[in-house]
């Protein structure tokens, strides 16, 4: 099955392990030099309409996906295994 990012976006990721809704893909983590995807990320949600920042990130390794579906990705974790990872901590591309 092939799917576009603009198609995984709409998809909701599920924990396989809890059954809870972790949220919505909104972006990847792509190696340069291989062009592979490393991990899903979902943004943190808002805290008082986004006054007070966010929460953490969640990062899922593509390793962790079990099964992307027609409406979700089921994933093999728990919510309290999830690696957690600020928005505004990223690596130098360039390295």
């Amino acid at each position: 099955m092939k799917c576009t990012f603009s198609e995984l976006r709409n998809k909701e990721v599920i924990s396989t392990s809890t059954g809870g809704r972790i949220g919505y893909i909104d972006d990847m983590e792509i190696d340069a030099r291989t062009g592979k995807i490393l991990s899903l990320i979902i943004y943190g949600r808002p805290r008082i309409m986004g006054l007070l920042g966010r929460d953490d990130n969640v990062v899922i390794s593509c390793s962790d996906i079990e099964k992307i579906g027609m409406d979700t990705v089921l994933v093999k974790v728990r919510d309290d295994d999830l690696y957690k990872m600020h928005k505004d901590e990223h690596d130098d591309l360039f390295d």
